[in-house]
């Protein structure tokens, strides 16, 4: 990938398309694709027959497209998995939007491989050396192994990336405590106690890894595709640097994949299965915590019902 290219910000479409494919190219049909709660999202036949998938937003909300960008590029340089390339970001003054282009990528039924190709190839991504994504040479962290270099967002939550030498730490300070914060208006001061102990525990219950790992951050189902093929692909990143297994865990919240899929995974990156077993839902805690925050009191119990679990009824 042309990492100057991804990093360029274009203003407008036509410069986008322009830069990357010709000044004779130009879009001649736009079609609306459903999804996503956050972004409009489209896709774009150009005269050359190419098509483009298209993000758009606010002029002003343009920094949601910046980060994921980054998120983009970080995982698609590991080259372990599908991961679309990024075509540019800007804003269009004239349609009044902020936009983030990437390649399209055709949806096709999923192949009998697919699971265990996917399996693989998300247990090599976790075990890519990716040391540099976790720091900027800026922030005077270089020695740190969690974080990102630099912050970015978990659907439309700000997400803070500040790093640090420990998973624990890093888990507490810039995961776990942001979200309760925002959440105090829905707990209660017998919750929040609970909350504050956990989280000055954490080390009882969490492992420091045996070593860091790129994670996609957002990996539910809906951020999953099969393309041509049967290739694994992965969208929508919520990017950082931390313990492969909260991206496990976030394979499993809302349903597990298919066992074959785990299988194939443990092949490559052996799970400590009791372990992960119990601390699965501290995982779980971090992404109910957002959700409660962005759409309202019906996470609410399954946030207690974590915070109890490990605090104390």
């Amino acid at each position: 990938m042309d990492e100057s290219r991804m990093q360029r910000r274009y203003h407008s479409l036509e410069e986008m398309i322009q830069d990357n494919y010709g000044d004779s190219v130009s879009v001649i049909r736009t079609d609306s694709v459903p999804g996503g709660d956050i972004n409009n999202a489209y896709r774009l036949r150009l005269s050359d027959g190419t098509c483009l998938f298209v993000k758009t937003n606010s002029v002003g909300n343009l920094n949601f497209f910046l980060t994921e960008s980054g998120g983009l590029g970080a995982l698609r340089s590991l080259n372990k998995v599908g991961v679309p390339e990024v075509l540019g970001t800007g804003t269009d003054e004239q349609r009044g939007i902020s936009f983030l282009a990437l390649e399209y990528i055709e949806s096709s039924p999923r192949t009998p491989a697919y699971w265990e190709d996917f399996g693989r190839q998300l247990a090599a991504l976790h075990r890519a050396e990716c040391q540099n994504y976790a720091a900027s040479e800026s922030s005077g962290k270089s020695g740190s192994k969690f974080g990102f270099y630099e912050d970015n967002y978990i659907g439309a939550t700000p997400q803070k990336n500040q790093p640090q030498k420990n998973w624990v730490d890093f888990y507490r300070e810039c995961r776990l405590l942001p979200q309760i914060t925002m959440a105090g208006k829905y707990l209660d001061l017998s919750v929040r106690k609970k909350a504050d102990w956990l989280l000055e525990h954490l080390d009882l219950y969490m492992r420091e890894p045996e070593f860091p790992s790129l994670l996609h951050g957002d990996l539910w189902s809906g951020n999953m595709m099969c393309g041509k093929g049967g290739v694994p692909w992965i969208i929508d990143p919520a990017a950082y640097v931390g313990d492969f297994e909260a991206d496990l865990a976030m394979t499993q919240m809302f349903g597990s994949l298919p066992g074959r899929f785990y299988g194939a995974y443990n092949e490559v990156n052996p799970v400590d299965k009791t372990g992960y077993t119990q601390r699965r839902k501290l995982y779980d805690l971090y992404q109910l915590l957002n959700h409660l925050n962005l759409f309202g009191s019906m996470y609410l119990g399954s946030v207690v019902d974590i915070i109890n679990m490990y605090a104390g009824a």
